[in-house]
């Protein structure tokens, strides 16, 4: 059972940390099941509040080497840093740049690169269901909780006209994680995580100091927290979810798919020990992450709302709110300001995973179809969400 707290206990934290326990609780009772919960670890829910507060120093320190004046000589260009993300070993004569590269190319003796490839097979494998489950149970449901999503809104990044633009470049982020070659140092899904890593301590440094960022109530822009939450909702939340879809996850593909998140959550400066090998400790994890939330905000029906309005045909939004409905329930629905819906499109996509996955899956010919069936999917869906621009991954700020 999860113990109220009194708000002077709550001194070490920002204000949002514990904000809505009985809520929060109802929402968690799921996930405690899946992870096999029996008693609330105050431990790791102190541990989780506190880095609300706790940023990617590494990350941090470059920001501060691309922040510097124009006509400072220490000052890192981004013109310097995509240079030395695209040439491995090159010297780039600063000091700054040189320790960041240091730090994201010491790979740790844990990563196993064969693995990392069973992982990204595995995902590709799951295709439009993968995505489904992203985009609604991941992605709009992590809407449900004020912070990280008002920080989106505070950038600008999930608004109006660019919605489907960022969700855009979020699946181009993923598509390059999982294809072949794609997290070893010169693939494409290296360079973009290394990447996205300096976007997350640009943003951090800037909603730091410019005063439009209320720190005693959310913690850091993007503090540890927070990023070990999102990481949790590509590994083991989409699996469970996938398997809600039916698709039939063997242990030797959690176990890939759970090392290749692992290492994408260290590349990106999540702290060591909130990376998980096992979906059970995971799960264990995001269950006292769900404890630890603040309640919904305005900003969350409000970037909801722009991803259901964003889908191209009204299909298209009546199958993203059943499957939404199935995944969150009718509170969801309502906490989201989302019309109520009927989870219809759920019986038939159950129907085909489980022969895709039970039966397709059995043989090498047929998990080389369905990897190409995934991998087509991806780039039409790419390709509709750009609507004929270069896809990429959101720019660094100036």
């Amino acid at each position: 059972m999860v113990r109220m707290v009194a708000r002077e206990q709550l001194e070490p934290y920002p204000r949002r940390f514990r904000a809505a326990p009985e809520r929060n609780r109802r929402i968690a009772r799921p996930l405690g099941l899946a992870g096999r919960v029996r008693t609330v670890d105050e431990d790791l829910l102190d541990a989780i509040g506190r880095r609300m507060s706790a940023r990617d120093e590494v990350g941090a320190d470059l920001a501060a080497a691309m922040s510097r004046p124009r006509t400072d000589p220490d000052r890192v260009t981004m013109a310097a840093f995509h240079r030395a993300l695209a040439s491995p070993g090159a010297p780039t004569g600063n000091s700054a740049l040189d320790r960041f590269l240091a730090a994201v190319e010491a790979t740790p003796g844990w990563v196993d690169p064969a693995l990392v490839e069973r992982g990204g097979r595995a995902l590709r494998r799951m295709g439009r269901t993968l995505d489904d489950v992203l985009l609604t149970l991941s992605l709009i449901g992590g809407y449900r909780f004020g912070g990280p999503a008002d920080l989106l809104v505070a950038t600008g990044g999930l608004t109006g006209s660019t919605a489907m633009r960022r969700l855009g470049e979020t699946e181009e982020w993923a598509r390059a994680l999982i294809a072949p070659g794609g997290l070893r140092r010169d693939g494409e899904g290296w360079r973009l995580t290394v990447h996205v890593r300096a976007m997350h301590a640009l943003v951090n440094r800037r909603f730091e100091t410019n005063g439009r960022w209320d720190v005693g109530h959310w913690g850091l822009p993007v503090n540890q927290a927070d990023q070990a939450a999102t990481l949790g909702l590509f590994n083991s939340t989409g699996l469970l979810g996938v398997r809600a879809l039916g698709w039939v996850v063997t242990p030797a593909e959690s176990r890939a798919v759970m090392h290749l998140w692992r290492y994408v959550g260290w590349l990106m400066g999540v702290d060591d020990d909130f990376l998980f090998d096992t979906e059970r400790a995971q799960n264990h994890f995001l269950y006292h992450v769900l404890l630890a939330q603040d309640d919904v905000t305005p900003a969350g029906p409000a970037l909801a709302r722009a991803l259901v309005d964003g889908q191209h045909t009204a299909w298209r939004r009546r199958r993203l709110l059943g499957l939404l409905r199935w995944f969150l329930g009718r509170e969801g629905l309502r906490d989201l300001g989302l019309p109520t819906a009927l989870p219809w499109p759920v019986p038939g996509i159950v129907l085909g995973n489980l022969v895709r996955s039970v039966l397709v899956a059995r043989v090498p010919a047929g998990r080389r179809w369905l990897e190409r069936a995934g991998d087509a999917w991806t780039r039409g869906e790419i390709a509709r969400r750009f609507a004929g621009a270069r896809p990429g991954v959101a720019p660094l700020p100036d």
